[in-house]
């Protein structure tokens, strides 16, 4: 027999949650099938098998965590070495992290996000699952009979509790590591947007697809990349790392969190091609369907909030990369744009040269497009 171990399924990720076994002990299995139901850091996926086999026992449950490499299920497909013991903590816990009353709710990530989904705090459910876990049937018991959870008391009036997710909290933690040890400084411009409009405007009226306004942004950002290959870098013990491929992330809102799927070698796609890509990626986020290879490799991100009449805004890093580009809406013609940069790595001067070009692609656009 042999281990079957947690993979990496993002370029953060230390530890994951395992949502859904998709095989049951004794269960065969060819390459490439459906394993595991996994939540990361930054999304739901679905990690496939990377060689035939059979599936012996399950070492790790769905609703437990497992870091990277810990073995997870034995599999009858060859002379592996056996697992070494591991601590196995239920989805969300780390271990002394605690509620206001002391305690975590012991629930599957199903039964949290169903809870977020239906306004129930999880501290005072009742737990039929194993060990007294809170299972989704359970979140959906209290909700149907109306008696709820009673909210947490205070001066401030009634608080419903609610626990993050496993993707929330990953979050949260990168986002505080960033703004902690990041120098960051910003650049905005205003990019005038007319000819993208009306280019858009003009492939509509024909009845083709039509790249979308971030599409624009996407290729405009690659090839800007290309020309200033800092910002295409990560700091890494002290050493900049500039990279060859200019692989761009897209941040994409899903229910309860923010996934970051990525655009691979942006720079040699041509627009349709990214917009094919972004459609992809944007759907399968929000269906929960990403790939482990569509959360890999990112060397800069495009966060884009125009399409809520945001004005501007100020995305934060997410590290080892060093810069970010925030879009906003645009407003009469014009769309602002703004850089977040890591100041141990690129300067104001290359920022303001970084944003004059961009500026300059995305109202000539043409040049986009052949």
């Amino acid at each position: 027999m042999s281990a079957l171990t947690m993979p990496k399924l993002s370029d953060s990720m230390a530890d994951a949650v395992i949502v859904r076994w998709l095989k049951t002990p004794g269960d065969s299995f060819e390459r490439g099938e459906a394993l595991i139901e996994v939540e990361t850091d930054k999304a739901t996926v679905v990690y496939e098998a990377e060689a035939p086999g059979t599936l012996e026992s399950i070492l790790v449950p769905e609703g437990a965590s497992a870091s990277i490499g810990d073995p997870i299920a034995m599999l009858a497909n060859g002379g592996g070495p056996q697992p070494a013991a591991m601590r196995v903590t239920p989805a969300g816990r780390e271990d002394g992290e605690k509620s206001s009353d002391g305690k975590r709710a012991n629930a599957t990530p199903v039964a949290r996000r169903r809870a977020l989904e239906l306004g129930l705090s999880l501290h005072g459910i009742s737990g039929t699952g194993p060990g007294g876990r809170i299972t989704r049937e359970d979140v959906e018991r209290v909700a149907e009979s109306g008696a709820g959870v009673p909210p947490v008391q205070s001066g401030k009036g009634d608080a419903q509790v609610f626990d993050l997710t496993p993707t929330q909290a990953t979050i949260a933690r990168r986002m505080t590591e960033s703004a902690k040890t990041i120098p960051v400084f910003t650049v905005s411009a205003d990019v005038d947007m007319t000819l993208i409009a009306a280019l858009r405007r003009g492939a509509r009226e024909e009845g083709g697809d039509v790249p979308s306004l971030n599409d624009f942004v996407v290729k405009a950002a690659a090839l800007t990349l290309r020309e200033f290959p800092r910002f295409n870098s990560s700091l890494i013990d002290g050493r900049v790392e500039c990279y060859s491929r200019v692989n761009v992330g897209i941040a994409v809102a899903v229910d309860d969190a923010l996934v970051v799927p990525v655009v691979a070698d942006a720079h040699l796609k041509d627009l349709g091609g990214i917009a094919a890509e972004t459609r992809r990626l944007a759907d399968a986020a929000r269906r929960r369907a990403l790939r482990p290879e569509d959360l890999r490799d990112a060397t800069f991100t495009v966060s884009n909030l125009g399409m809520f009449g945001v004005r501007s805004f100020t995305a934060i890093i997410d590290p080892p990369q060093v810069a970010i580009l925030a879009v906003a809406g645009i407003r009469d013609g014009v769309m602002a744009v703004t850089l977040s940069c890591d100041h141990r790595v690129v300067y104001g001067a290359d920022a303001a040269c970084f944003l004059s070009r961009l500026r300059e692609l995305l109202e000539r656009p043409l040049a986009l497009m052949s």
